[in-house]
C-alpha cells in the first residue's frame, strides 16, 4: 500500500511539470465588445464568465453601470 502511495505521488509530481496543452479557444470569444472602454491589447475584451457571451448591448450596459456603482459605493 505504501509503495502505491509513493508511486502515485511521483506520477502526480511529474505531471505537474509536463508541458500544458495549448488551447485553440480564446477567452475573448465575443468580438462585439472589442472596442469597449477597458479592452486592452493583450487580452482584448475579457469576459471569463461569459456574462455577455450573447452580445446583448443592453446587458453589457447594465453590468457596466452596476460595476461602476458598486465601485463608487466601496470607495
Amino acid at each position: 500500500m505504501m509503495k502505491l502511495a509513493v508511486v502515485a505521488s511521483m506520477v502526480a509530481g511529474a505531471a505537474a511539470f509536463a508541458p500544458a496543452q495549448v488551447s485553440k479557444n480564446s477567452v475573448a470569444t465575443n468580438m462585439a465588445f472589442e472596442d469597449a472602454l477597458g479592452a486592452q491589447a493583450p487580452l482584448g475584451f475579457f469576459d471569463p464568465l461569459g456574462l455577455v457571451a450573447d452580445g446583448d448591448q443592453e446587458t453589457f450596459d447594465r453590468l457596466r453601470y452596476v460595476e461602476i456603482k458598486h465601485g463608487r459605493v466601496c470607495q
